[in-house]
């Protein structure tokens, strides 16, 4: 039976290292480069030398997502291609001299810059670089050309063959990771809220509070890879609700973490403030613990929400964070009572715990699911009024078919709901 465990364990890591960015792209690149050395040593008009200019432009083509790969690869080999005509015409005008590589790589560069290539402007100096230095430039050059279009082709097809993974289950789990960070980070609040929170305690949670801002770097750039990865992928269908959906989610989450670093901030001058005395009654500090407790868990609810993918499970996780925000609702309304009473019994002091009350409403608003569901559409209708003035013809040519934006609209309501 242990032996079955390690067995299950082990092959369950397997899968895993299957799905890791770096274990893929590592695989994919490798086998681009090398299928693409052998076809240019049989189809390079330059056999005398070794043809690692396709294994080049593979490697550099082939990246995580099959989006990446098309647009970079159409990049790369406008840039190869560039610098190889801007070499042709030095070789032919003036040579290789010291003030001549100098002019090159000038003219190179901007060039670059012209052709838009991007990322791969120094592309261009050095394919241009590359070609110039070679005596018999006519053949190199075309040999050059040659090489880059067989490596950027072995590229692509690599990328259709090996077919890249999906990211949206690891942008989910950033998603929830960072709903969990912000979970265990107000329930500290409230329990230092409820205690008696010295001051220097209150401002490490301020600190706390201001790195979640690297966390939500992070998911976004995770985020982005997910949203490359269902661009163009014919394994996905509704590809634009699935980004739609997750990127509103972020958002939220985002504007949660703001809201909470102001929390922080409040709760951290409250305590200067009121030092040594506790910063909220007992009763008040015991219901603002309670409050903080069910939001952190209707954060956790939102971040499942938006990154569910099966109806039902969608469904369930909807109606456990709407009765959290009902629960939470409830303590908000109690907790509001009791401030006010303590700002009656201290009529000086009213401004800090009635930012408390405000923050704490606002993430309460940001989670509500009316006000979720209403973002979506207004992303959706952005997305599509985007997509209709970039490609007119394909959204005539949708709406020829039968596939209206009211039908479109409808399919989005029912999935945007189940997600």
């Amino acid at each position: 039976m242990r032996e079955v465990r390690e067995w299950t364990a082990h092959a369950t890591r397997i899968m895993h290292k299957r799905r890791d960015p770096v274990v893929v792209q590592t695989f994919r690149s490798a086998t681009a480069a090398t299928i693409a050395y052998v076809i240019a040593l049989r189809l390079s008009p330059e056999p005398a030398a070794a043809p690692l200019t396709a294994p080049l432009t593979a490697l550099l083509v082939v990246q995580v997502t099959l989006y990446a790969t098309l647009t970079n690869g159409f990049r790369r080999v406008n840039a190869v291609v560039t610098g190889v005509l801007v070499a042709i015409a030095f070789s032919l005008l003036v040579g290789l001299t010291w003030w001549s590589l100098a002019l090159l790589l000038v003219a190179a560069l901007v060039v670059g810059r012209l052709v838009k290539v991007e990322e791969y402007v120094p592309e261009v100096a050095i394919s241009a670089m590359l070609v110039l230095g070679v005596t018999t430039v006519g053949n190199t050059a075309w040999a050059r050309v040659v090489e880059t279009l067989i490596g950027a082709t072995v590229g692509l097809a690599c990328n259709l063959l090996l077919a890249p993974p999906v990211w949206v289950e690891e942008a989910g789990e950033s998603i929830e990771d960072l709903a969990r960070r912000l979970r265990q980070l107000m329930l500290r609040m409230g329990e230092e809220a409820a205690r008696g929170t010295p001051v220097d305690r209150a401002a490490e949670r301020l600190h706390e509070a201001r790195r979640l801002d690297h966390d939500i770097v992070e998911v976004d750039a995770a985020l982005r890879q997910a949203e490359d990865s269902l661009r163009l992928n014919p394994r996905v269908q509704d590809s634009v609700l699935h980004r739609v959906v997750m990127r509103t989610g972020l958002d939220t989450l985002e504007i949660c973490t703001v809201v909470l670093r102001v929390l922080a901030r409040s709760l951290t001058d409250l305590a200067k403030e009121r030092e040594p005395k506790p910063l909220f009654e007992a009763e008040t500090g015991a219901a603002l613990e309670q409050l903080l407790s069910e939001i952190a868990d209707a954060v956790v609810s939102f971040a499942v929400l938006v990154t569910t993918h099966l109806s039902s499970s969608a469904e369930s996780a909807e109606e456990r964070l709407a009765a959290e925000l009902r629960t939470a609702a409830g303590t908000r309304d109690k907790l509001a009572l009791l401030l006010r009473e303590e700002a009656e019994r201290a009529p000086n002091h009213w401004q800090l715990p009635g930012a408390v009350l405000t923050e704490v409403n606002r993430i309460l608003d940001e989670l509500d699911t009316e006000h979720r569901t209403r973002r979506l559409f207004e992303e959706l209708d952005r997305v599509s009024r985007e997509q209709r003035a970039r490609m007119p013809r394909l959204t005539r040519l949708r709406e020829r078919l039968g596939v209206t934006e009211q039908l479109w609209r409808n399919r989005a309501g029912f999935d945007g709901r189940s997600r």
